[in-house]
């Protein structure tokens, strides 16, 4: 939620939140309750792996005693997609739990999982790298639970730390099948204040679904970004409008910073 010091003044404007379909529901009753219109639009499809076989071989491998020391998970997907997976069975517990961000972190626990390193602050790989557990890791074994394809710098760093690192992609990543004339209507009756979006991918998967003329009247809109990626990206995409980079991706993040953008702002 906002906090006290900032007070929401959303006042009727239509603000794009671009979650995947099934998690925007609470993002949507934060915007509206706040007095916005929350304008649905989502970008992104979360699908099961599509290699559901080679999933379980590495489920398998995870059960094994010793054969992992640390397993991280890069998002609430993966928490949600790997436990589905590997139920019945129960979390091998001599395997400690890193989670990136605040969202996994929630959802680890909602399983009754506990997480041994998370950032405090900054949910990002650069910030769970920066850690101190995860400084002198040679020789533990280590396995990344994520989407298909993704950064490579949690792997990259952790192999030249000398740590030995496995992949189980658990769930990909697809465009969503949304009408573009929605977008495009709202944009072109000036029905747009702002745009939420949290990640570079989704941003791409917008242009994918809009096309540079969809961005194009977009150019000036006021942007609510995840992280400071995404805004670098937004601004190589050329969009010109007003860039606020919120403190991570969360709902509640991404609320605070729209409400602070606009606490000065009139009235519409």
């Amino acid at each position: 939620m906002p906090t006290a010091a900032t007070p929401c003044v959303l006042n009727g404007r239509g603000i794009v939140v671009m979650r995947p379909a099934h998690q925007a529901d609470a993002l949507c009753a934060l915007i509206e309750a706040a007095g916005g219109r929350a304008l649905r639009f989502p970008v992104l499809e979360i699908c099961p792996a599509a290699d559901p076989a080679a999933v379980q071989a590495g489920l398998v491998r995870l059960m094994r005693p010793g054969e992992y020391d640390l397993a991280i998970f890069v998002s609430a997907n993966a928490v949600h997609y790997t436990l589905k997976a590997l139920a019945p069975h129960t979390w091998p517990t001599s395997v400690k739990i890193a989670a990136i961000g605040a969202a996994t972190a929630r959802a680890l626990a909602a399983q009754g999982l506990r997480v041994d390193i998370a950032p405090a602050r900054d949910f990002t790989s650069e910030a769970l790298l920066a850690l101190p557990e995860l400084q002198s890791v040679r020789n533990q074994r280590i396995l990344i639970l994520r989407g298909a394809g993704g950064r490579e710098i949690l792997r990259d760093n952790l192999l030249a730390r000398g740590a030995q690192v496995d992949y189980l992609e658990v769930y990909r990543r697809a465009t969503a099948t949304t009408d573009p004339s929605i977008l495009l209507e709202h944009g072109r009756a000036g029905a747009i204040d702002a745009v939420l979006i949290a990640s570079t991918e989704s941003l791409h998967k917008l242009l994918a679904i809009i096309g540079t003329l969809g961005i194009a009247l977009l150019r000036t809109t006021t942007w609510v970004v995840g992280n400071e990626r995404t805004r670098q990206l937004a601004r190589e995409l050329g969009l010109g409008g007003t860039m606020v980079v919120a403190a991570d991706a969360t709902d509640a993040a991404m609320l605070d910073a729209l409400c602070a953008h606009f606490a000065t702002s009139q009235p519409q």
